[in-house]
């Protein structure tokens, strides 16, 4: 039997799943297939912020900041318990930037984008009488700060997937497309699940979101002839036991004119990144060079009294980000815009092309409203407005951990704020009926439990132990060697080895 759909999305990262939902939100039936986990690429390896990109201010990118800032607002109001505020630190080296440069950058930040709304704007900061002074070298005096958010990036990922199939999507991971056939009715195309297993699904339109793949998807999928080049550049990070002990991130200037952040990470944890290098290999699999930890450890030691070496890193992530092909000569210049390219010589293909994090769900609107009239669809845009991802139905996420705290008293505090900052209003459900640590089942270190593994498996597509330690959660590193080869063992008796499907 072959199904038959609208639009078949190719590629499930942050762009893949939002144009599934906006998609299926207007009406259009849908299918999603992804070739392994949601988010298993570029979409779980960002810094994880949204934000407008203030560096980008001085490659005069102004619509591009304009646009991601007023997405910041959207996204705050749609995913409160996995995006929050996060106030960032700049501390003032004037060989590198003057001040007033500085202050005009900053203004320009607080108003574009039709304006701040809901986060404080920027001012100056003496470290003298500022909790943030402490942990900086004793020749950094003032500095400047500003707001911008932090996000779980593989959770956005996977609350967009969950939305669009509470809406009728049908989404398949662990799927690749390994053909795509564009006739006089449409696209067909041949899906192969991990366990060799092939069906067929018959599209009216086709969309190509295979990020660092997308050019390669229609070379040697889809077979079509076209110009586009995407300039990959990989992103690494890494992640050290805590620097500071406040709530404020940092962004710090390098002599390179580079810029690199120090965030507060899991609570016990500072994130430092993010490196920008030409990349040419295999996307699937990036790591992390040695020269690149060594490059991010220099760049927060000019600033921290507590120096850094490698031998500190605990953990570590690269990510490549497929960008579209410019001029610029260095990497961290190339521009991070996206182009939708929409070919109707037959039935429809969209390609999507470069993009951010922060800008997906404008970037998935833009797409669909060029898509859908070619389906005879007229519904209009309406993610902007749309009720709450997933769990986001309470806004004050600290009132809500006290009140599953209120009503379980036997829950850790660390355990609770982790499940509400992860699954919002859902960790009610996630915890059901439990009246102690031992109803939640089988323990697999730190405090991970199989009601949460049951309930990520059955609601977010979960099907191995690094979904779980390392995209749905960060829980990876706070357990050991032993605690991973139970999982593997629990979820190779729990879950089946062909695509996995929402239910």
């Amino acid at each position: 039997m072959v199904e038959q759909v609208d639009v078949l999305v190719v590629g499930g990262g942050v762009n893949g799943v939002g144009i599934a939902r906006d998609a299926v939100g207007r009406g259009l039936s849908v299918w999603l297939c992804e070739r392994d986990d949601l988010a298993s690429h570029t979409s779980s390896a960002a810094t994880k912020l949204i934000h407008g990109g203030l560096r980008y201010l001085e490659q005069f990118e102004f619509a591009l900041v304009g646009k991601a800032l007023a997405e910041r607002e959207v996204l705050l109001r749609a995913a409160p318990h996995i995006i929050w505020p996060l106030r960032f630190i700049l501390p003032h080296q004037p060989h590198l930037r003057p001040a007033w440069m500085i202050r005009i950058g900053l203004f320009l930040y607080d108003h574009l984008g039709r304006g701040r709304r809901t986060l404080p704007g920027s001012r100056r900061v003496r470290f003298a009488k500022h909790v943030t002074g402490e942990p900086l070298r004793s020749e950094f005096h003032q500095g400047f700060v500003y707001s911008d958010a932090w996000v779980q990036d593989a959770r956005l990922v996977v609350l967009n997937a969950m939305d669009a199939v509470h809406r009728g999507a049908k989404i398949e991971t662990h799927t690749k497309c390994i053909s795509a056939r564009r006739d006089a009715d449409g696209w067909t195309a041949e899906l192969e699940a991990r366990d060799g297993s092939r069906h067929f699904v018959k599209a009216r339109a086709l969309v190509n979101a295979a990020g660092p793949w997308a050019a390669s998807f229609l070379d040697d999928v889809v077979h079509l002839k076209h110009s586009h080049t995407l300039r990959l550049i990989k992103g690494s990070h890494i992640v050290v036991p805590k620097i500071f002990d406040h709530r404020y991130a940092y962004i710090f200037q390098q002599p390179d004119r580079r810029i690199v952040f120090a965030i507060p990470y899991e609570r016990d944890f500072t994130l430092i990144g993010t490196t920008d290098i030409e990349y040419k290999a295999d996307p699937s699999h990036p790591v992390i060079e040695a020269e690149e930890t060594q490059y991010l450890c220099e760049a927060v030691n000019r600033y921290f009294k507590k120096q850094l070496t490698p031998a500190d890193v605990v953990w570590s992530y690269s990510g490549v980000r497929p960008l579209l092909q410019d001029e610029s000569g260095s990497a961290s210049e190339v521009t991070r815009d996206y182009l939708l390219d929409i070919d109707t010589d037959g039935a429809p293909l969209l390609n999507v092309f470069g993009g951010k994090l922060t800008t997906f769900r404008k970037l998935s609107e833009e797409a669909v409203d060029k898509l859908a009239p070619l389906l005879g669809n007229d519904k209009p845009a309406w993610t902007a407005d749309a009720r709450p991802l997933p769990g986001g139905g309470e806004r004050d996420i600290d009132a809500l951990t006290d009140d599953i705290r209120s009503s379980r008293p036997w829950l850790p505090e660390t355990f609770a704020w982790r499940l509400t900052h992860m699954y919002g209003t859902r960790a009610r459900d996630l915890l059901g009926e439990a009246n102690g640590l031992a109803a939640l089942g089988e323990h697999f270190g730190s405090d991970l439990y199989q009601a949460e593994v049951d309930y990520l498996v059955r609601h977010e597509w979960a099907t191995e132990a690094e979904d779980i330690l390392w995209r749905r959660s960060k829980i990876g590193l706070r357990v050991g060697p032993d605690d991973v080869r139970r999982l593997t063992e629990y979820l190779n008796r729990r879950v089946p080895q062909g695509a996995a499907t929402h239910p």
